[in-house]
């Protein structure tokens, strides 16, 4: 087994996701998606749903992210339970295959670098990945909870298609949507065309000299 470092777990054959037709589309409609592996992977992700959290990047391990990660941590003010659940959904996806190399290298990993996987490791929870409202504390927009659904995608060995929506007519659902205002290309677009402001001059200062019209 290789060597463990903080960079992505890369494994012997990676996982591809399937074609991005249906995940682009859930982005087009305002929702943040992403396709996940059976070893929680991060195959591919939409703009929205990089937006919602920093970790959904194509190649990120969520188990990784929220055990070893201070940023996504902050994201939830439950993370005692967000963690548990997790955990319980890894062992559920695993299953009885747990030689995979892969599978080996994350979960040792994550023991020794993790007290609270440790924990939740040895108590042996299995539970169904099923879609279950999470609240989160974003930087930009505060509170708001999301539902996360996880639909199967046909044809794979256990990936999923994960979509996050708030309920219509709240407030989360006024903040997701600002969300995608943010993260949409016009708006970074216009970020970039803004020109830096130039430093202010600080009169006084050692070796400055002010030259007056009289």
């Amino acid at each position: 087994m290789s060597s463990c470092d903080d960079s992505t777990l890369r494994r012997a054959a990676p996982e591809q996701a399937e074609p991005r037709r249906s995940w682009e589309q859930q982005g087009q409609a305002g929702l943040p998606g992403f396709v996940e592996g059976r070893y929680f992977d991060v195959l591919t992700a939409n703009g929205l749903a990089r937006a919602l959290s920093p970790n959904p990047q194509e190649g990120q391990n969520r188990l990784h992210a929220v055990f070893l990660d201070p940023a996504e941590q902050a994201l939830y003010p439950d993370w005692d339970q967000a963690t548990a659940r997790m955990v319980a959904g890894f062992r559920e996806s695993v299953g009885t295959d747990a030689d995979d190399p892969g599978f080996v290298q994350l979960v040792g990993e994550l023991s020794l670098s993790s007290e609270r996987f440790r924990q939740l490791w040895a108590r042996h929870d299995v539970q169904t990945r099923e879609g279950m409202p999470t609240l989160i504390r974003h930087p930009q927009v505060g509170d708001l909870t999301v539902s996360r659904e996880k639909l199967a995608i046909g044809g794979t060995d256990g990936q999923l298609l994960v979509i996050y929506h708030a309920q219509p007519g709240t407030s989360s659902a006024e903040k997701l949507g600002l969300l995608g205002s943010l993260a949409s290309p016009a708006a970074a677009a216009a970020r970039d065309a803004i020109p830096p402001r130039p430093a202010s001059p600080r009169p006084g200062r050692p070796g400055h000299v002010e030259i007056l019209d009289r």
